[in-house]
C-alpha cells in the first residue's frame, strides 16, 4: 500500500468528468496518480518511475490549492486560476496531412478543413493583441501543404510575433528546396522537425513509410537556408526508446543545422493505436535516465522546465566536443532553481533553437583554456540543447500541471493550454 504525498484533481478518462485525485508513492519509489469515477471505476497510472528524486525535481512547487481546479478543463480557456502567460502559442493552419501516423494528437489527415488566409491573419492579430509577442507555432495537420505559408510567416512577423516556428514532417521541405527558401526569406526562425529515430524501421512503425533519407534532406535544405532545426522524436516504448543515444549522436553530427532535440514521450490523445497499459507509459524521469545512459551524459545535466510545471518537461545545454561527445553546461544546483516567466522562457528557446548569424571562427584551438570569445562562438555554433515535453492525456492528467502550462493553442477565439485543447477520452 502506497503513501499519499499530494492531493490534486484530474478527470475520468471515459466521460472526462472532473474528479479528485491523489499522487501516491509506492514502496519501490514509483509515483502513481489515483482517481475514481462513480460511473466508470478506479484508475491508477504511473507518472514517475523513481529514476530521479521526485522531491528534488519538484523544487518546492506548491500543490494545487484545496478549492482550485474544480471545473478544469471543461470549457477551458485561460481563466483567473491559470498561473502563467503564453510563452508559445500554436495555431493550426490546416487539418490536411500527407501522412497518416499511428500517433497524432491533432488527428492529421482525417479532415480536409483548412481556414482561409484572412481568417488566419485575423487569428494572428488576436494572438498578438492578447498574448503580446509570443513565439508562434504554425502547425496542423501538415502546414507545408499550404502554398501561402510564406505569406503567413511574413504576416506573423510584421504583426508582432517575436519568433515563428514551423511544426512539420519535413517532406515538402526535402522535396522542394525553393519552398524552404521562401519560408526563410519570409522570416521563419525555427523548424520543429518530426524525427523519430535513425532507423527506417522506426518510421515504418510510427509513420507508415521509410522516411529517414527525406528527413536528412530536409535538414540539409534548412541548413542551406540558415534556419535552425530542432529534432522532435515521439518516444514509444519498444519502438524507439533504444535509439535515444543514436538521435543525440545524429544531432551532434548535423550541427549547426540542428540546434536541439525536443523529446516527446508518447501520450494517448487524438489518434493512437491501442488503449495504453501501465507498461506502455514512458515517464519523464525514465526518459532522462535512458538518454543519460545511452548518450553517456550526466543525469544531473537535466533541469526542470524553466516556466511550466517541473513535471511537464526538462532542458539541458551542452557544448559539442570535437570528438562528437557532449560537455554539460547545466546541472540542478540552487542557482538554477529560480523560475522564469513566459518571456524569459521564450527568449531561452529562441536563443537555443534559432540559427546564429554567420561569423568568423576565432583563431586557436577550442579547448578548456579557450578565451571568452571562443567560448561564446562555441555556444552559438557548436552547442546542442536537449529538452522534452511530457504531454498529458485523459488517464494521467494532473490539473496542478495544467495550471502552470505556458504552451497554448488558439482555438476558436480562445487561448487554451495545449493538453486541454487536445484532450480526448481513452477508448
Amino acid at each position: 500500500m502506497g503513501s499519499i504525498i499530494r492531493e490534486t484533481r484530474s478527470i475520468c478518462p471515459v466521460c472526462l468528468r472532473n474528479l479528485p485525485a491523489r499522487l501516491v508513492r509506492e514502496t519501490d519509489g514509483r509515483i502513481l496518480l489515483e482517481k475514481s469515477c462513480p460511473e466508470h471505476g478506479a484508475y491508477r497510472v504511473p507518472v514517475w518511475q523513481g529514476k530521479v528524486d521526485w522531491d528534488g525535481w519538484l523544487l518546492g512547487t506548491p500543490p494545487l490549492a484545496e478549492d482550485a481546479g474544480l471545473h478544469c478543463p471543461g470549457n477551458c480557456g485561460l481563466c483567473g486560476e491559470h498561473e502563467i502567460g503564453s510563452c508559445c502559442v500554436l495555431l493550426e493552419v490546416t487539418e490536411r496531412c500527407d501522412l497518416r501516423c499511428r500517433f497524432c494528437f491533432a488527428r492529421g489527415g482525417e479532415s480536409a478543413r483548412e481556414p482561409g488566409l484572412d481568417e488566419l491573419k485575423a487569428a494572428i492579430r488576436d494572438i498578438v493583441r492578447r498574448c503580446g509577442g509570443p513565439l508562434l507555432q504554425l502547425s496542423g495537420g501538415e502546414p507545408t501543404l499550404r502554398d501561402d505559408l510564406p505569406e503567413l510567416v511574413r504576416f506573423a512577423k510584421e504583426a508582432g510575433c517575436s519568433y515563428v516556428q514551423l511544426n512539420t514532417n519535413g517532406l515538402r521541405l526535402a522535396r522542394e528546396p525553393d519552398y524552404m527558401k521562401k519560408l526563410a526569406a519570409a522570416g521563419l526562425d525555427i523548424v520543429f522537425l518530426q524525427f523519430d529515430g535513425t532507423r527506417d524501421a522506426i518510421y515504418e512503425t510510427l509513420r507508415g513509410a521509410p522516411l529517414l533519407e527525406l528527413k536528412k534532406e530536409a535538414i540539409c535544405v534548412c541548413g542551406e537556408a540558415r534556419v535552425g532545426v530542432t529534432l522532435v522524436p515521439t518516444v514509444v516504448r519498444g519502438v524507439n526508446d533504444d535509439d535515444l543515444g543514436g538521435i543525440v549522436s545524429f544531432a551532434c553530427a548535423h550541427s549547426p543545422a540542428v540546434r536541439g532535440v525536443h523529446f516527446q514521450p508518447v501520450s494517448y490523445f487524438g489518434r493512437y493505436p491501442n488503449t495504453p497499459t501501465e507498461e506502455d507509459r514512458y515517464t519523464l524521469d525514465r526518459l532522462m535516465a535512458d538518454i543519460a545512459d545511452q548518450a553517456r551524459i550526466p543525469l544531473s545535466s537535466f533541469m526542470p522546465s524553466r516556466c511550466d510545471h517541473p513535471l511537464c518537461g526538462f532542458h539541458a545545454s551542452f557544448l559539442i566536443e570535437p570528438s562528437g561527445g557532449l560537455r554539460a553546461l547545466s546541472s540542478i544546483t540552487h542557482s538554477s532553481r529560480s523560475r522564469g516567466c513566459e518571456k524569459d522562457n521564450r527568449e531561452y528557446v529562441a536563443r537555443h533553437w534559432r540559427r546564429a548569424p554567420e561569423e568568423e571562427k576565432p583563431a586557436g584551438a577550442l579547448s578548456d583554456e579557450m578565451d571568452f570569445d571562443s567560448f561564446l562562438y562555441r555556444l552559438r555554433h557548436e552547442s546542442l540543447t536537449l529538452s522534452a515535453m511530457a504531454f498529458q492525456d485523459a488517464l494521467n492528467l494532473n490539473v496542478e500541471r495544467l495550471h502552470r502550462c505556458s504552451l497554448h493553442v488558439y482555438d476558436g477565439g480562445k487561448i487554451k493550454p495545449f493538453c486541454a485543447k487536445y484532450l480526448t477520452p481513452i477508448v
